[in-house]
């Protein structure tokens, strides 16, 4: 322990004898501290920590490359003959960012929101807070336009009305019934994937 104090006695002694070195030094380890700690904690909450989703090693997102666009998002029809030609995958489901604007429900809001496909809740092992999530017939066209909203835009435009389930409300002008209430909890950690209220 002595020694250890007479090292540091030493070295105070050398930085008071040139202080222009010593604070090229100290910016250096200030610098060097800081950018391992930042590159640290990306790696650590991209490649260490795991999805909170069960099996979270099984998932995996699929693109489709366009010589212009790498990793561009794929036509509905597209992702439907994908589906239906599955040899590979336990479960397919598809998202992409769709917002709209509210109307009927008191002062008119645009929403931030996603249009994601039946299977897509399941898939990640999430389950409505109230009601239920999509189904494949609600995925066909021409099927009834359901919708399933976040647990603030419940609270915060609908007082958390317990009976929210199969009432309508507007998007872009088009009649929308409520079919579940999406938890807070939720946050797909992906790219391209927002938190949305609808």
């Amino acid at each position: 322990m002595r020694t250890l104090l007479q090292d540091l006695q030493y070295a105070v002694r050398q930085m008071r004898k040139s202080p222009g070195f010593a604070i090229v030094a100290i910016l250096t380890l200030a610098l060097g501290i800081g950018a391992n700690t930042t590159i640290f904690s990306v790696v650590n909450g991209v490649l260490l920590n795991p999805l909170p989703y069960p099996d979270a090693d099984r998932l995996v997102v699929l693109f489709h490359n366009k010589p212009n666009f790498l990793k561009g998002s794929i036509s509905y029809p597209n992702f439907l003959d994908w589906q239906r030609d599955n040899r590979c995958f336990e479960a397919m489901a598809a998202f992409r960012n769709g917002d709209a604007k509210l109307t009927g429900a008191g002062e008119p809001e645009n929403l931030s929101g996603r249009m994601v496909s039946a299977g897509f809740f399941e898939m990640l092992g999430v389950k409505p807070l109230l009601g239920r999530t999509f189904t494949a017939d609600e995925d066909r066209l021409g099927a009834n336009p359901t919708v399933m909203i976040s647990e603030g835009l419940w609270k915060r435009k609908f007082a958390s009305n317990p009976n929210i389930l199969g009432q309508a409300i507007v998007l872009d002008g088009r009649p929308r019934t409520i079919i579940g209430v999406v938890p807070a909890s939720f946050q797909l950690r992906q790219w391209n994937f927002r938190p949305g209220e609808i």
